[in-house]
C-alpha cells in the first residue's frame, strides 16, 4: 500500500456542481438593481474567484460600474441570499462520492481548499452530507489569503494533518493550477468545471473529464 497522500480539493466546479445556485444569487442581486438576468450557460465561467468577483463580471456583461459602497452593499445582500439558498440545485459532480470512499479507504487524507468563504462552505458541505469526508475544509478567510498564493495551501495540507511534499491539488480552473505550481506540488485538472480558460490550456499534471477517471489519475502521481 502507498504511503498515504492528502488530496486537496477546489469545491465550486470541482467537488460540487454549485453553478445553478450561485447564478441564482448573482441574478437577484441584479434583479434588485433593475439589470437583466445573465444567461445559466454564459454565468458558469464567471464561477471562481469569489462571491464580489462574480457580481463584478455580471455588471461587467451589462456594461455596468458601481461604487465600492454599492459593491459592498450587493456582495453583503447576494452572500445573505446565498447563504439561504445553498444547496437548492448544487450536487456533487457525478463519480465523486465513489472516489472519496476509494481514497479514504486507501488511508489517504482529504481537503477541501477554496476561495469560497469558510463558512459557507462548510454550510454547503454539511447540507450535501459531505464535511464528515474532509479532514480540513478552508476557504478564502481562513488564513486571509487566497488561491493562487501558495500559503492557503500548505495551512490546508498543515489542518488536514499532511505533508505538502506528499499531496496533489485537484481543481478546474487558474488558481489551482497557480496555487499547486507555487507550492511545488502536482495538480489534476477536471474539464466539467468553471473556467474562463480552458483548464487544459493550463496544462495541469493530469486532466480528466469525469470524476471516475480521479483515482487512476491521481495513483498515477503518487506512484511517479
Amino acid at each position: 500500500m502507498k504511503s498515504p497522500y492528502t488530496l486537496v480539493f477546489d469545491l465550486d466546479g470541482t467537488l460540487v456542481d454549485t453553478a445553478p445556485d450561485l447564478i441564482t444569487a448573482l441574478n437577484h442581486v441584479l434583479d434588485r438593481e433593475g439589470l437583466p438576468p445573465v444567461p445559466m450557460a454564459s454565468a458558469r465561467n464567471m464561477i471562481g474567484a469569489g462571491a464580489r468577483k462574480l457580481i463584478e463580471r455580471g455588471l461587467e456583461a451589462e456594461g455596468r460600474t458601481v461604487s465600492v459602497a454599492d459593491m459592498d452593499r450587493m456582495t453583503a445582500d447576494f452572500i445573505a441570499y446565498y447563504a439561504d439558498h445553498i444547496a437548492v440545485e448544487s450536487r456533487p459532480f457525478e463519480g465523486l462520492l465513489d472516489a472519496l470512499d476509494l481514497f479514504a479507504a486507501q488511508g489517504h487524507r482529504l481537503a477541501v481548499c477554496t476561495n469560497k468563504l469558510e463558512w459557507l462552505s462548510k454550510r454547503l458541505l454539511d447540507q450535501l452530507d459531505l464535511s464528515r469526508r474532509f479532514a480540513a475544509i478552508c476557504g478564502a478567510d481562513t488564513f486571509g489569503v487566497q488561491k493562487p498564493d501558495p500559503t492557503i495551501f500548505r495551512e490546508t495540507v498543515a489542518r488536514a494533518g499532511g505533508e505538502v511534499k506528499a499531496s496533489i491539488m485537484v481543481g478546474d480552473a487558474g488558481t489551482d493550477v497557480g496555487v499547486a505550481r507555487r507550492a511545488g506540488v502536482p495538480v489534476i485538472g477536471v474539464s466539467f468545471g468553471y473556467t474562463d480558460v480552458p483548464i487544459a490550456e493550463l496544462k495541469p499534471d493530469r486532466l480528466i473529464h469525469h470524476m471516475r477517471d480521479l483515482p487512476a489519475a491521481a495513483d498515477s502521481l503518487m506512484t511517479a
